[in-house]
């Protein structure tokens, strides 16, 4: 099992701590609710340094990536991050990642924690076809902290008082400087709230989360673990991989149309996008369900005949709607707002509707 750099940190502070890809991960702190509540609120620290770093560098650079993934590096800018898939030539998924344009011979990676070993020799398998082109494993080196919230880039000034944060865009990172070494501040998310992420050495990862957390606590600012992190996504109807995509899952059938640039050229998985883009079959959509009663992964999903259509992706109770919710992978005929359906739990059907993805509003609107 491996330790992030804030392991002891979290040790310190009391969380639950849990084995997450191959990490000891924090779970929880004072709880799954309060935490969540306070990301939508105010504002929270994540760890996700378990998360998989990679670089790419050479000059066949980002043709290799674009082979490689399904979006369009042509429209990232130096600077700028893009959110991007890899597929495998059926067209199911390999990854969900983010890429950084750093220039236009380097660009950084970052993965899921669960998929590190298998992204890197996925794309070392493909790279002797690009001849210069290198790809290192950061991983161990690096940490990843996560700063999201109403109050975050508040907080974050506090810090970095020469940052103009809320004047870098979303998806748009910079470099500058903490204790004399360079910090890579993002402005991506997983929460749909206001925030950054930022990459940094391990050393100077427990120093800096110290400094975030003592330059929040007027804003009530709190360590936010997995759980939150997976409530608070769930509310955005943002993707998780082994959930609403996986290997087997065609991003087209998973509300990730927007992310497959067919015109761009070839990339593997091009030709199984393009057939199922002539008869898309199933989706990925929202519902809620009717009491308390709570929809997990994989239970079976009927239409109001009692025809099975489909199984739940994600499902939990919604800590700011405060109703069970949820995404489903359905018939396609199934996914407009409002029809109804039926999730079977514990051998009983019980009553929903499918619903607009995301369930709430947030600090980005």
């Amino acid at each position: 099992m491996k330790k992030t750099a804030l392991y002891s940190w979290h040790e310190e502070a009391g969380a639950k701590i849990i084995d997450f890809g191959g990490y000891l991960m924090p779970v929880q702190y004072r709880g799954i609710i309060a935490e969540h509540n306070a990301v939508r609120n105010a504002a929270g620290l994540f760890d996700v340094s378990h998360m998989g770093n990679f670089y790419v560098r050479g000059a066949r650079a980002k043709e290799f990536l674009q082979f490689m993934t399904t979006n369009d590096l042509d429209h990232a800018a130096d600077g700028q991050a893009q959110y991007n898939l890899m597929l495998y030539p059926h067209g199911g998924i390999v990854d969900d990642l983010i890429i950084y344009r750093i220039d236009s011979e380097t660009f950084f990676l970052i993965v899921n924690a669960s998929n590190v070993l298998k992204d890197f020799e996925w794309l070392q398998q493909h790279i002797e076809a690009f001849e210069g082109v290198v790809l290192e494993d950061h991983t161990d080196q690096l940490s990843l902290i996560a700063l999201q919230g109403p109050l975050a880039l508040n907080i974050l000034a506090k810090v970095f008082p020469a940052l103009d944060a809320e004047a870098l865009g979303s998806f748009h990172f910079c470099k500058v400087l903490f204790q004399g070494s360079e910090v890579m501040i993002a402005r991506t998310g997983y929460t749909g709230e206001k925030g950054v992420e930022i990459c940094l050495p391990n050393e100077l990862a427990r120093p800096l989360w110290e400094a975030l957390f003592e330059a929040g606590q007027e804003s009530g600012i709190q360590p936010i673990g997995l759980g939150a992190r997976d409530t608070l996504r769930l509310e955005m109807g943002y993707s998780l991989y082994g959930h609403e995509i996986d290997q087997q899952t065609n991003p087209l059938e998973a509300r990730l149309k927007w992310v497959v640039k067919m015109e761009k050229g070839d990339f593997i998985g091009r030709t199984a996008c393009q057939q199922v883009a002539l008869e898309l079959k199933r989706g990925v959509a929202g519902f809620s369900l009717d009491g308390r009663v709570l929809p997990r992964q994989h239970f079976k999903v009927y239409n109001r005949e009692r025809e099975e259509i489909g199984w739940v992706c994600s499902g939990t109770l919604s800590p700011t709607l405060q109703e069970p919710v949820g995404t489903c992978n359905v018939l396609r005929e199934q996914i407009k707002v409002g029809t109804p359906i039926l999730v079977e739990v514990r051998g009983n059907l019980h009553p929903g509707v499918i619903r607009r993805l995301p369930f709430v509003k947030t600090s980005l609107g």
